[in-house]
Parts: structure tokens; sequence; C-alpha cells
């Protein structure tokens, strides 16, 4: 294993997490398992109901300040002389003699050596090394005493693979890496490896599949599985937290001994006394016996903790949420707005997948996090601030089951069902029209609100809360940087400043600079899961948005050209009283 990459935590659950690469200078890491963490140095993240709703008995931020905190790997292991007089191509040990110095041991100036750029992944996780000698040998016959010193070569005319040529000195023909993209491209050498460096090389599993050729770079080699929660009373509360921070001691605890409350209690300095911590304590039980939380009842607790609201209470706490007068301007759709001052939300990773985006827990394609289950997972808390709006549910309702918004919904469940058939999965998911809508009426917010609030779009993300009883849309500023803490969306909430945010963001993206190509369009973005969306419009940048810029229709805010339904949009109304 190896040290001296460095990653910001953040980093560790969204871009460059377990089993994911980490490009470093001139070499490529690879993160391992939490077998391999410094979990001493990992300090608690309270947040029990997320933690529930994973099935692990703590969260905790990744450790950082010495080395081998976060350990890592030299992957890929087949390097590249960059000199053009050497070129060859091998194993780290074969061109540097040593599995610790990244230097071609061949050539007399010893240049850094670069890793190979080709790997191969499958479906179900499993990564391992591009097959260069295979795929230069395949079909040609050698003799096994024959040495075979190989070289990539490259031609110079241009940069695609094509250009750039295995030779052998066994003579066999060149062949260039073109083709090796192709979906059946590693056929011939047989089923996937099953490797699974990041838990060790002894942690191979039988696999079936097909591996593909991917760039080690791609965006597709490593996909995070990550579940949020808003922290909301009374766990976001000083005195729940402190309860939560002692957790594993006091769970097996019943009843807790009085001197164990006292400790704790003088711990806080006596801020908090020993029969508050014993009450909470028993609240935090009876919480833990309920059943299993999962994404839509995290949803459900942080809708109604939001349309309860919360005053201010001081600087501990976490969850500030305040009740906004409703501008007569606002359309009847809208029925509450809030400003949330503070918030806290916790991210923590909980698997990942490759090719295909799995983030289901327990789905086939999931990659685990550790050779043996843990029961902690990494996780950070960022705080920020934003507005929360609810919508007439009942409104919403009547308007989907028009033609127009079934129709709109027809044709992306059809998509949605090619996409499952092409991935081979047993079923499409559901395709809620109002969803669709709420979603794509978040993304107005966040474009417009980044106007006003003058945010980049990148660091406001949005959340929807959306199922049969409810309709919400929370855009918030959850960044670990400065943007995070400066008030400015929140601010967008006060009743004299709301109402001409959501008029001026509608008005604006009621057209788009690429209709009516845009309006018109039956099948856009990834897997054709959008209808009337670009980038002239609605979509927004991938870290703002929960569904990576799928499932959006602008057409349903707004109607479509055709006659008859100019007026079927949710905000058609809205618009022509303008």
């Amino acid at each position: 294993m190896t040290t001296g990459a460095k990653a910001r935590r953040g980093q560790l659950l969204s871009t460059y997490g377990i089993g994911g690469l980490f490009p470093s200078e001139t070499t490529s890491f690879m993160i391992v398992g939490l077998d391999e963490w410094n979990e001493n140095r990992a300090q608690p993240v309270s947040e029990p109901r997320l933690a529930r709703s994973l099935r692990v008995a703590e969260l905790k931020s990744p450790p950082a300040g010495t080395a081998r905190d976060v350990p890592v790997i030299r992957f890929p292991l087949t390097q590249v002389c960059p000199n053009p007089k050497c070129r060859r191509i091998g194993s780290l040990y074969d061109l540097a003699k040593d599995w610790n110095v990244a230097k071609c041991a061949q050539c007399k100036e010893k240049p850094l050596l670069t890793p190979f750029r080709l790997i191969t992944a499958c479906s179900k996780g499993h990564i391992d090394e591009f097959p260069y000698f295979r795929w230069l040998h395949q079909g040609a016959a050698w003799n096994e005493g024959t040495p075979h010193d190989m070289k990539m070569m490259s031609l110079g005319r241009t940069s695609s693979l094509a250009d750039l040529v295995l030779k052998c000195s066994c003579g066999v023909a060149p062949k260039s890496l073109d083709g090796t993209f192709g979906p059946k491209a590693l056929a011939e050498f047989g089923n996937c490896s099953g490797a699974r460096p990041w838990l060790g090389a002894e942690a191979r599993q039988d696999c079936t599949e097909t591996p593909r050729v991917l760039q080690r770079g791609a965006s597709n080699v490593w996909f995070p599985a990550v579940r949020s929660a808003i922290s909301i009373p009374p766990y976001s509360e000083a005195l729940a937290k402190l309860v939560d921070k002692h957790w594993v001691l006091l769970e097996d605890l019943d009843p807790v001994p009085q001197k164990v409350l006292e400790n704790i209690a003088k711990s806080t300095n006596w801020k908090h006394s020993a029969a508050d911590i014993a009450a909470e304590i028993e609240r935090r039980r009876g919480a833990e016996e309920d059943d299993d939380v999962n994404e839509e009842a995290l949803r459900r607790d942080e809708f109604s903790a939001l349309m309860v609201g919360r005053e201010d209470i001081g600087i501990e706490a976490d969850f500030v949420c305040l009740p906004m007068t409703l501008d007569s301007e606002l359309p009847d759709l809208v029925t509450e707005v809030r400003k949330v001052t503070r918030l806290r939300e916790v991210r923590a990773l909980y698997g990942f997948s490759r090719l295909d985006g799995v983030t289901e827990p327990g789905a086939e394609g999931l990659c685990d996090l550790a050779r043996h289950r843990m029961n902690w997972l990494p996780a950070i808390e960022v705080i920020g601030e934003g507005v929360f709006i609810a919508l007439d549910r009942a409104k919403l309702s009547e308007w989907a089951e028009r033609p127009f918004a079934q129709e709109r919904r027809q044709a992306l469940q059809t998509a949605a069902g090619r996409r499952a058939a092409e991935f081979g999965r047993p079923e499409a998911p559901r395709v809620d029209i109002v969803e669709v809508a709420v979603h794509t009426l978040a993304h107005v917010l966040i474009d417009q609100l980044s106007l006003d609030a003058g945010y980049p779009a990148a660091s406001l993300r949005e959340r929807l809360y959306v199922d049969d009883d409810m309709a919400g849309i929370l855009v918030y500023t959850a960044s670990s940087d400065s943007a995070g803490s400066l008030g400015g969306v929140a601010s967008q909430a006060a009743p004299e400043s709301f109402a001409g945010v959501l008029r001026e963001g509608l008005t604006r993206l009621s057209w788009c600079s690429s209709d009516p190509v845009c309006i018109e369009s039956t099948a856009s973005g990834t897997d054709a899961l959008n209808l009337a969306a670009c980038h002239a419009c609605v979509l927004v940048p991938e870290t703002s948005c929960e569904l990576s810029n799928t499932f959006l229709d602008r057409a349903l805010l707004f109607g479509t050209p055709e006659k008859g339904c100019e007026s079927e949009g949710l905000f058609s109304g809205f618009l022509a009283k303008q």
C-alpha cells in the first residue's frame, strides 16, 4: 500500500471513494476498503436516523492528518515508459524492478513511469488490468521460452487509440488498440477475472460477465452510492448529539448506572443534567425499536419538520426554519414558503458501482466497501441554508390526470422501459409525472436563485419531497466552502423577494434559445429520459441534481405550442396574468 496522495474528506465520498481511482501527478492510485482505514482517527458524525436507514451503528468522518489514515494501492500496475527511445510497457516491477519506485530501470535517464490508460471492468463492479499481452498475441503462436519485450509506440498522427500500437520482440505483427472499446472486444479472452483490488488480491469472486474496456479516467469507472439526511429536531439538538456520541456504550446498558449519567453530565460542565440525559436515552431507545428507517421515511420526517418550522434557539441549533407570509402574487399552487437559515446535511457512502450507476442498497452490482461487514460507514457533514416551498398536492394530483400530463408521462415511461431492457434490468422505474413536474420546477428555482443570490449554481442543491401525500422542494447551499454560509439564499424566502424569484424564473425559462426544437423534443438527455429540457434552459450542474439531470420536462410547467396545449402547463395561467 502507498501513502502520499492527498484528497479532501468530501472527495472520499463523491469523487475518489473506496474502489475509485485517484490520479496523483504521474501516478494512479485506488482507495482501499474500510478494513484498512485508521478507524481510531475517524471522528463520529451524529445522525442516528441516517445510520439506522443504512443498518450501521455509527457514521464517521474519514480520518485525516497522518500518513496511512486512508491507505491506497497503485492501480493500474501496468506502466509505460514515456521515453521515446524506450516506450516499454509492462508491470511496475518489470519496468522499475522496485514496487515502490515508479521509474524506468531500463533507461539511463530513469524517467517516471506513467500508468497505462486502459483498464477493464464489469457491471458487477470488478476491475482489472487491460490484457495488453493477450490483445497483441491474440491468435498468434509463440514458444514459451521466447522473450517478450513489449513496447507501446505512438504514431503521432492523432490522439486516438488507432495511433497507439503494441509491438513485441517475439516478432508477432504489431497491433493497434483500435477496437478495444467494443462491448465484446474481450469476449474471446474469457469471463471477467472477478478481481476486487480495493479489498485485496485474495478477494476475487466468480464472475460470468464479459469485461468492458474503459479509459481509467472515464466517469463510469466509479459511481458512488450516497444517502443523505437533513438533521431535524430532536436529532439536531445538542442533547441528542451528546447521547449519540456515547451511544455505542449506552446502548447495552439498561438501566444506565447513575454514575455513568453523572459522568456524562459532568463532561458538559452540567449544561445537561443527568435526568435530561436519562430521558433522552429512553427516547432514543424507543426510536431504535421502531421499524427500519428507509429513504422514504427520512424524507417524510424532514418534510414534516420543514412544515412545522423551528425558531432560532442559539448557535447550537442545527435546524432553523422560519415560516414566511405568502405574497399575494404567488400562484395558488404554492401553499407554504419557509426561510431555512441554518441546516445540517449528513452524507454517507454505503457502496459504489461501475458502468451502470446502481445505487439501490442490496442491488446486484453494488460493491462492498470492506471484506467483512463493518458497524460504521464514512460520512461527512455540511452546514448550509436555503428556501423551502410546499405545493398543493391535491391540485397536482388533479392536474396529473389530464390527457396532456398523461401523454407526457407515457412518453417518459416508454423511454425508461427501453433503458431497462437495454441494461437487462427486470423492470423499469415507474414515472411519476408529478415528481417530474416538481423536479423541473426545482431546476427553475436553482437557476433563478443562482442569479439573485449571487451563488454559483454548482453550490446549490435540490431536495425533493414527493409522494402521494406531500409535495415540496428544498433548495439549499450544503457546501463545504464559504458559499454555504453567507445567507444569500435564505434571504430570498422573504415575502417581498420570493414572489419575484419565482415569477422571474418561470418567465425566463418559459422560452429557450433552442426553441422550438427544445419545447417540441420527444426524447433528450441521458438515455432519452428527458423531454423538453436542454443545457440552454433547465439542466443544472450534476452536483445540484438528485436525479443526474434526468426526468425533466419544461412543457409540464408551460405547455406546448400545439393548439389546445398552450394552457396545459402547471403555471400557464400564472404567466398569462403577468
